[in-house]
């Protein structure tokens, strides 16, 4: 299987912060969800990968090419969307647009208009007079309108009414559709990956926990609940993450079979979201509430 990205050992410092041995690919036509909680890495490895940060160990492939000094023919053949705001605030949509497009040799005017359209964006407005929802819709226009290879996407349904972002998610499955474009979508909004996302790579706490297919780790993991007699320290041992009350538990075992033989019936067993999982994972050990 091609690979539009392979993060091979990667490691990164900042103060008291640290990513560490991270290794994963972005699979040529998929999407895979880049998940984890704030602050665990997602955008130190998103910006490393468009070459605004550099690792400080092991090394990141695009498209099969080591990144190494000035690599602008790859960042060409990747669309780049954020949740930041990096265009001018003073200048209109047209005007952003006319220093954007020349940086891509396959840029689109007619596919870039029809966005605009679909967005319901008028190219005479001012960056600053956009709410951060249309920031990220003229965002999304530029990212789409040069035939990128590969859309890179860091919160973008951060900001987004429900409406749109159903028919965002509806238009990156449509894109996905060549079997050519890859999409890495990083995002805390994890039932929007639950729609749509091939492969999921979980980060925490600077650590790769997985990079599986979703549905694989849908299947592997199990949301366990009961009685808090049914918990002894051996039992405890086999949960990723637990939440307990005065009465019962709720927690997270990621070897469903192992659940299946600890519990038999005694308990409740049910195949968990991927917000569940970041969630329990996050949390490790028990809590009371």
């Amino acid at each position: 299987m091609s690979e539009a990205v392979k993060v091979s050992d990667v490691g990164k410092r900042y103060g008291s912060f640290e990513l560490q041995g991270i290794d994963f690919s972005v699979r040529q036509g998929f999407i895979t969800g880049l998940i984890g909680p704030n602050g665990s890495g997602k955008s130190t490895l998103i910006r490393m990968m468009m070459q605004m940060v550099r690792p400080d160990s092991g090394s990141i492939e695009l498209f099969g090419h080591r990144l190494a000094g000035e690599s602008a023919q790859l960042r060409e053949r990747i669309g780049y969307v954020s949740d930041e705001n990096y265009f001018y605030d003073h200048l209109t949509i047209k005007r952003m647009k006319k220093i954007l497009s020349p940086f891509y040799g396959s840029w689109d005017e007619e596919k870039f208009r029809g966005y605009l359209e679909r967005f319901e964006l008028s190219e005479n407005k001012k960056i600053k007079e956009l709410s951060k929802g249309m920031k990220m819709k003229f965002s999304l226009a530029v990212a789409l309108s040069h035939s990128a290879d590969l859309l890179i996407m860091d919160e973008p349904t951060a900001g987004l009414d429900p409406v749109f972002r159903r028919e965002l998610l509806d238009l990156l499955t449509e894109e996905i559709q060549d079997d050519t474009r890859s999409i890495l979508f990083s995002s805390h909004i994890t039932n929007d990956l639950d729609r749509i996302a091939d492969y999921i790579v979980f980060v925490n706490k600077g650590r790769l926990v997985f990079d599986e297919t979703k549905d694989d780790v849908l299947e592997r993991h199990v949301l366990v609940k009961g009685g808090k007699e049914l918990l002894d320290d051996d039992v405890r041992g086999l949960f990723t993450g637990i939440r307990e009350t005065d009465v019962g538990f709720e927690g997270l075992v990621s070897d469903r079979a192992a659940a299946q033989r600890a519990f038999g019936d005694l308990a409740l067993l049910e195949r968990p979201s991927l917000e569940e999982i970041v969630y329990f994972t996050s949390k490790g050990a028990a809590a009371y509430v």
